[in-house]
């Protein structure tokens, strides 16, 4: 199964949609094994699920993401975990464990844009 995690350098991205990039990993039985990151295709609305879907992801870790984002991942069998925030390996080793366990999104996309968010509006 393939794990992907919103990356901003090696710790996880705050905002799904507007990271550098994806960690991938393969996770099976409890052992993880990553793989070669997938460079983000931008930030376009409806586009980073099919994406992600197109590339065998099963599951999608981020700090946040919009409600619209998170339907969309759903639709494409995709299951999401947010306000998650660390190290990539970490994350990554506790989602292996089974030790991960998703929070609140730290982004809100309210009525006056992105609400929480760092480093964008």
């Amino acid at each position: 199964m393939k794990l992907a995690i919103a990356q901003d350098g090696e710790i996880v991205s705050a905002h799904f949609g507007h990271c550098e990039s994806y960690a991938i990993f393969e996770v099976e039985d409890g052992n993880l094994a990553r793989q070669a990151d997938l460079l983000s295709p931008g930030h376009e609305p409806g586009r980073l699920p099919a994406f992600l879907a197109e590339n065998d992801v099963k599951a999608v870790i981020a700090g946040g993401m919009g409600p619209r984002a998170v339907d969309l991942f759903h639709m494409n069998g995709i299951e999401v975990f947010l306000g998650i925030a660390g190290e990539i390996d970490a994350v990554a080793a506790a989602y292996a464990a089974g030790d991960l366990a998703s929070g609140e999104s730290t982004c809100t996309h309210g009525e006056e844009g992105h609400e929480n968010c760092e480093g964008h509006e």
